[in-house]
């Protein structure tokens, strides 16, 4: 399937081991995709960025939930947990990064970074909106399209977050991948 990527496609998937080797992760979902999407000057980023979705902010976000370890921080606050004093505390503790990850030595830093399940699910789908389209290669858009159309992971609560409507970004992206 990778030999049908385009140079652009490629560099997306490439992309995305370099995203979440920044971000520490262990595994490359589907919020790194959406990243690397996000790092070049792509056919499909100039959609995206019309649509609010830029790297810093989608970047923020991402670090946002992973630092809250995807709990809601004001759910917590109600119960009379405080997110930040909890981080601080382990923190003072572990050392910086504690509950990152970061500071196990775990990740070889040059290492590959496996996909994770819908990661590898957003790729396959990526494949399918191509065929979808009649087009021979799958280009960058057509990674964009797989994440809309898998529809769940980080990556679109993201997308959802920032207040992007899913079928109106699909309906910009395909109309990019037509011009």
């Amino acid at each position: 399937m990778f030999e049908r990527f385009t140079t652009e496609a490629r560099q997306v998937v490439a992309g995305a081991q370099s995203e979440a080797r920044q971000l520490h992760s262990g595994r490359i979902g589907t919020e790194h995709l959406l990243l690397a999407l996000l790092a070049k000057d792509a056919p499909s980023n100039a959609v995206l960025s019309r649509h609010g979705l830029t790297h810093d902010a989608v970047a923020e976000a991402v670090l946002g939930y992973v630092r809250a370890g995807g709990l809601d921080a004001e759910a917590l606050a109600a119960l009379g947990i405080d997110l930040d004093a909890v981080r601080s505390t382990v923190e003072a503790t572990f050392g910086e990064g504690a509950l990152d990850g970061s500071h196990t030595g775990a990740r070889i830093p040059g290492g590959h970074i496996p996909f994770s399940p819908r990661a590898k699910k957003v790729l396959e789908l990526s494949l399918r909106e191509a065929l979808a389209l009649k087009s021979k290669s799958i280009a960058d858009a057509h990674i964009a399209l797989g994440l809309l159309r898998e529809g769940e992971g980080l990556a679109m609560k993201v997308i959802v977050d920032r207040g992007v409507d899913p079928a109106e970004l699909r309906r910009d992206l395909t109309a990019a991948l037509a011009s």
